[in-house]
């Protein structure tokens, strides 16, 4: 059955207390562990409200600023104080336990792989399968509203049919998505021209696989700014 996270975020339980003896976080863990695991057709769990709503004034505000489409490692950007608190959150042994604790993993000897992205194009949005260096994938979006019925990611139960899908989430703050990745872990979304703000976090095999996928964002994000520094200029 074909499911929105729209109406799980607008009746989830907001700003929700630490546990005893948990430091306020950014990052909503309680509502991660209390999200239902879905097995079908791949394991995946959304959380529709894994940030405080508190946090989301501030984090807009140093959000990097991003022109062109693509994924960013940190060391191409430059942010503000909070996004830099989240970044550490996401890459920490707190949400690592979680997501173990979730999908009955292991993920103490995988290394961290954060991306950001803060446009699409209409390139965007294909059907895909994550590659097999990567174990677990997490997207987390950053948008105050998200009134297109475009670039809303879909779950899918093929690798070719964007409207056979179990899932679709709306990239709208605070929404989470995490998924085991597979060999079936399609997923796309129909394409979408504009700002949209998405951090991805990627635990993968190991160093050397990280650093592969730095090398490579890091040229096409080059490859990508100079691109739109030509855009603008013959405008």
């Amino acid at each position: 059955m074909v499911a929105t996270v729209q109406q799980s975020q607008d009746q989830a339980y907001r700003n929700g207390s630490p546990r005893f003896g948990e430091k306020l976080s950014d990052l909503r863990l309680d509502a991660l562990r209390t999200a239902p695991l879905q097995w079908d057709p791949f394991p995946f769990v959304v959380i529709p409200d894994f940030l405080r709503l508190d946090y989301q004034e501030e984090l807009s505000r140093d959000f990097p600023q991003i022109k062109s489409r693509g994924s960013f490692p940190l060391n191409r950007l430059s942010y503000g104080d909070s996004f830099a608190r989240l970044a550490s959150e996401l890459c920490g042994n707190e949400l690592r336990v979680a997501i173990e604790e979730k999908f009955d993993l292991d993920l103490s000897d995988r290394q961290t792989l954060l991306t950001v992205r803060g446009m699409t194009g209409k390139r965007d949005g294909r059907i895909h399968a994550d590659t097999k260096s990567k174990f677990v994938t997490l997207l987390l979006y950053l948008n105050s509203r998200w009134p297109s019925d475009t670039g809303r990611l879909r779950l899918l139960n093929n690798a070719h049919d964007l409207e056979d899908y179990v899932v679709e989430i709306p990239p709208v703050f605070g929404t989470c998505l995490i998924f085991k990745v597979t060999e079936n872990c399609w997923h796309g979304h129909k394409p979408f021209v504009g700002e949209r703000r998405a951090l991805q976090l990627n635990y993968v095999k190991d160093e050397a696989a990280r650093q592969r996928h730095l090398l490579r964002h890091n040229f096409t994000a080059k490859m990508k700014a100079l691109r739109q520094l030509l855009v603008d200029r013959n405008r």
